[in-house]
């Protein structure tokens, strides 16, 4: 088939069109195919990889920074003069010599441990097994073993005598003492081990129902979480004095963490939160003890938080959930951002790249840490202090990365992960950059992830 020059001409515009769209959609199938990439890495670091996110030292060499080299100073020999040894040694030295030198790591026992003390005779008691003349004793020599014995039950007998009067015929009888629950058998030494092992040693219900079962002891989970439920009962009003305390504060850290729940559809678990706020201004030279609040809900609503914080009047330090915006808007809490999480986005493409050095995610993790290496410095100074040291050497530290990130925005795809990193800190760069001009608020959010270790520990 023959055909024509403008047949010629308009197939090949066709054809043209055609690869230039293939181009286009292959494009930006491998920015998708990269973005994900760089999702799986978060996931998996999140999962399975170590939670440091610092920057090896040949990687900072390779970009200008200097790392400092430990120095190596000569061994100094106390008695050489002059090059020549001496034949005299001091009274300090030889007394060090013969001090007895004890193992690393061994250490006397605790003082305020008790003692039980077993005496060993010798087999012949206090005659000499030799001659049978009288034994007497002229030293002793003395170590200590570290036992353990495992905690035990008891039960305790309450007793109420009936007494009766002969004259007046009347019966008197003590009132019968108070339980921690009512009606539960349970004291409150036990009620008080099974929440110390659930919440601070994160041990599962089911596994002390095994662990009491080895004593003899049979409670079932229900009849176990039945004396949780109740000792949450009793704590309350400690726990909403704890949360009127945390939020007195003039700053808090907020954040949540998801956590699988009971309630689902039929007899399935679903994802609830927990949601934690931290009072803990010890980083501005605030005296004041540190405190956590932990609050539930059964999803990540916007409007969990806007009750947590109803009559809270501060700064709020949290990442940038969209669910906070509502509490920010009549201006009664001041938004203060997280340069962790910032920082975050950049490490997991830097990740992503194999951690070489040079890319623009390493040139953004070297500027984000000259921020962090002025925090290190007014770590635990005063708001005054901090206030003014960030003016004088954080902002102009700022105006640069601004700078640059602006310029690296502008050289990569929109929907790049690098664009998507960059994009979260200029959106939130009012946010981020508060602390600069307020000595109270830190320069990220590690207090409240620090807070939720704990959590991830028990789901673990």
């Amino acid at each position: 088939m023959v055909m024509t020059f403008a047949e010629l001409v308009a197939s090949n515009a066709a054809l043209s069109g055609e690869v230039r769209r293939s181009h286009e959609a292959l494009k930006i199938a491998q920015l998708t195919i990269d973005k994900m990439k760089v999702e799986l890495a978060y996931l998996r670091r999140m999962k399975y990889g170590r939670s440091s996110e610092k920057l090896e030292h040949a990687q900072l060499e390779l970009v200008g920074g200097q790392v400092a080299q430990p120095v190596i100073e000569p061994p100094v020999d106390a008695g050489a003069d002059d090059g020549l040894k001496s034949n005299v040694t001091s009274l300090d030295v030889e007394r060090k010599k013969r001090e007895p030198k004890t193992r690393p790591g061994l250490r006397e026992l605790p003082a305020h441990l008790p003692r039980r003390t077993v005496v060993h005779t010798p087999l012949g008691g206090c005659g000499c097994t030799a001659c049978g003349a009288g034994l007497r004793e002229i030293g002793q020599d003395v170590s200590e073993v570290l036992d353990y014995e495992p905690g035990t039950f008891h039960v305790v007998r309450h007793v109420r005598p009936k007494l009766a009067c002969a004259g007046c015929h009347t019966i008197t009888q003590a009132l019968a003492p108070s339980r921690p629950v009512d009606r539960c058998m349970a004291g409150a030494g036990l009620l008080t081990h099974i929440a110390v092992s659930k919440f601070a040693d994160h041990v599962p219900l089911y596994r002390l129902c095994q662990i009491y079962g080895r004593d003899g002891v049979e409670l079932s989970r229900s009849t176990i979480t039945d004396m949780i439920g109740n000792c949450s009962l009793l704590l309350t009003p400690l726990a909403d004095a704890l949360g009127r305390y945390v939020l007195k504060a003039d700053k808090v850290h907020g954040d949540d963490t998801p956590i699988r729940a009971l309630g689902g559809k039929g007899e399935k678990a679903h994802t609830a939160r927990l949601w934690v706020y931290v009072r803990d201004d010890r980083p501005s030279g605030d005296r004041a003890r540190p405190a956590v609040w932990f609050q539930y809900s059964a999803d990540r609503k916007g409007e969990h938080p806007a009750r947590h914080l109803l009559n809270y009047t501060g700064i709020l330090q949290a990442d940038a959930y969209s669910g906070y915006n509502a509490i920010y808007k009549d201006g009664r809490i001041l938004e203060a951002g997280c340069w962790s999480h910032a920082r975050r986005k950049l490490w997991d493409i830097h990740v992503r790249q194999k951690r070489l050095p040079g890319t623009l995610a390493h040139e953004g993790l070297v500027r984000i840490g000259e921020l962090f290496k002025v925090e290190a410095e007014v770590n635990g100074r005063s708001a005054l202090r901090r206030r003014r040291m960030r003016q004088a050497r954080t902002a102009p530290v700022l105006k640069e990365l601004k700078s640059w990130m602006s310029e690296t925005l502008a050289q990569v795809s929109a929907k790049s992960p690098m664009a998507l990193a960059i994009g979260y800190s200029l959106s939130n760069w009012t946010a981020l950059t508060n602390f600069v001009d307020d000595g109270r608020i830190d320069a990220h959010n590690n207090t409240a992830e620090r807070a939720l270790r704990g959590v991830a520990m028990a789901c673990s």
